[in-house]
């Protein structure tokens, strides 16, 4: 069973943020330039929210609103989800599932020290499925003979 701070060490602890104040446009421009769906918000040091993919286009585009003129914060949601470095991969898909969120701030001794994606949970479910599978086939043909 991975744990969330394995995956990290795979994955790196790279976290990219926004502030409250950054425009909208700026946190969307930040993600594409980044190839990331989200960004943690962080206000003197501390996570206060986080901006994906799917905020802006609830919040703003679907609204009529003006990416350039709309801040950060008033898209933003305050009341993340996060993740403990000793949580499984089994138990973040689960809690994805339940919050109905796809990225998962990673909170160590209350310091940010990392982001899970629900495709960094996928990418590694499928990789422990595949090494499984390869044990069983070495398994198989090995006492086959």
């Amino acid at each position: 069973m991975t744990t969330v701070q394995q995956l990290l060490a795979q994955k790196g602890h790279g976290i990219f943020s926004a502030g409250p104040d950054d425009t909208v446009y700026s946190a969307i421009k930040k993600m594409a330039d980044e190839d990331v769906g989200s960004l943690v918000v962080i206000e003197h040091g501390k996570l206060i929210g986080i901006i994906t993919e799917r905020h802006y286009s609830r919040n703003v585009f679907l609204k009529g609103r003006s990416s350039p003129q709309t801040k950060v914060a008033e898209i933003m949601e305050r009341d993340v989800v996060c993740v403990r470095p000793s949580q499984s991969v089994d138990v973040c898909m689960a809690l994805m599932n339940a919050k109905r969120v796809r990225h998962l701030p990673v909170i160590d001794d209350g310091k940010l020290i990392g982001l899970v994606s629900i495709g960094d949970l996928v990418k590694n479910i499928i990789s422990d499925r595949e090494f499984t599978i390869e044990q069983l086939e070495h398994y198989i043909h090995g006492t086959g003979r």
